[in-house]
């Protein structure tokens, strides 16, 4: 019998279980208190739930529109006009997706191709750089530094060459808990100017910024926007990350090409869902409290933790906060993650996982997006440690 294993070269050799799946197995083994994976462990708005029953009891059970459904494209056309003061129509250059990372890989697959160069800057989330090599294309790391992982404009201008398709960007941004400041914006966009460079800005935090700062999308920088592509996520905003839904935002040259690949990689996303939340999204404090709301849980965790060994760092935004343990241990932070899921019974992420090259600078990151009582828990734990 011919060994079929032999013949099959994989595309993604250096890709193995990531590190989110391992640490919540590693929790629910030590029965921890899970801050690794990002999602909630509170209820979503019953309202929410309300309207999602009634469009079932609709039934809109077939197929959406493969663009999304055009009530809640308006909604967010409405939005982001709102918001960034720039106008994104409904037919042509709004659609929705099953989820942010599927609209990032959408996008990068729709533009990027063999040998072209997209810069990434690391600490990443995990999803840029597969999707990249995965469509042939060759990642360029800068390599960002606690801690503030401030970008260093000049070095990127450095990296760019004939071969520069795309560079991602992400802010507010996992893992970091940093925000792009408007200078950053200006930066990119006097260093993109005159050149085929398209720009892909992951946003899924946008509504979660703290300590009355901005939130600078890069759909309020004109000359910017007319060559970038920008992601954003509903589970992210509305405490609803397995319903998977999220929309990307481009101009219409570039959204004719991201639909070519959307419709052959899931065609349409789910049409009840779609529905409520664009009934949802209709009073707009929905989402725009959601600040308030996450810096009152940051706060909480940062208080309970305040007499512990621990060094937080600042957190700008997202529900995630980073934290140094070099006054309590040596070891590197994946071990570190590892023994006190073990010993302690606490589950996190260790920062140097985001980066293309190990690089142990003894900081972990906890989500904050959990109940009160889970994060009193966690905090007498990282007291104790």
């Amino acid at each position: 019998m011919p060994n079929f294993n032999e013949h099959i070269h994989s595309k993604l050799p250096k890709v193995d279980t990531n590190i989110f799946t391992i640490m919540s197995r590693l929790a629910n083994e030590h029965d921890a208190i899970n801050l690794s994976q990002g999602f909630p462990d509170f209820e979503v708005d019953p309202l929410l739930i309300k309207t999602v029953k009634k469009y079932f009891d609709k039934s809109y059970h077939q197929y959406a529109p493969m663009q999304g459904v055009l009530k809640l494209r308006k909604e967010i056309s409405k939005k982001v006009n709102q918001l960034y003061n720039n106008f994104y129509h409904e037919e042509d250059e709004i659609n929705i997706t099953s989820g942010a990372t599927q609209a990032i890989y959408t996008a990068i697959s729709a533009i990027v191709k063999e040998d072209d160069e997209v810069i990434l800057f690391t600490p990443a989330f995990d999803c840029y750089q597969p999707a990249v090599e995965l469509n042939g294309g060759k990642p360029i790391f800068i390599q960002l530094k606690a801690p503030d992982f401030k970008i260093n404009w000049e070095e990127v201008k450095k990296v760019i060459t004939q071969k520069t398709k795309m560079i991602i960007i992400n802010s507010p941004n996992n893992p970091t808990a940093t925000v792009l400041e408007k200078e950053d914006l200006l930066q990119l966009e006097k260093i993109t100017a005159g050149t085929n460079i398209i720009v892909l800005s992951d946003e899924v935090y946008e509504h979660l910024i703290f300590d009355d700062s901005e939130h600078h999308s890069i759909c309020s920088f004109p000359e910017l926007s007319d060559r970038s592509i920008a992601v954003f996520s509903f589970g992210k905003t509305f405490h609803v990350t397995g319903w998977k839904l999220g929309y990307i935002l481009a101009p219409k040259n570039l959204m004719k090409e991201i639909r070519k690949v959307h419709q052959f990689s899931v065609f349409s996303s789910n049409h009840p869902l779609q529905m409520a939340i664009a009934e949802y999204m209709e009073n707009e404090d929905h989402y725009l409290s959601l600040n308030y709301f996450y810096q009152k849980k940051r706060d909480l965790f940062l208080s309970i933790i305040s007499s512990s060994r621990f060094d937080a760092l600042p957190c700008k935004g997202t529900y995630f906060q980073l934290l140094n343990y070099e006054k309590i241990s040596e070891l590197k932070d994946t071990e570190m993650a590892k023994e006190m899921v073990i010993k302690n019974g606490i589950a996190s992420i260790p920062i140097s996982v985001f980066y293309h090259s190990y690089l142990n600078q003894n900081i972990l990151r906890f989500c904050f997006a959990k109940k009160e009582d889970t994060l009193k828990r966690a905090g007498d734990i990282l007291i104790k440690i």
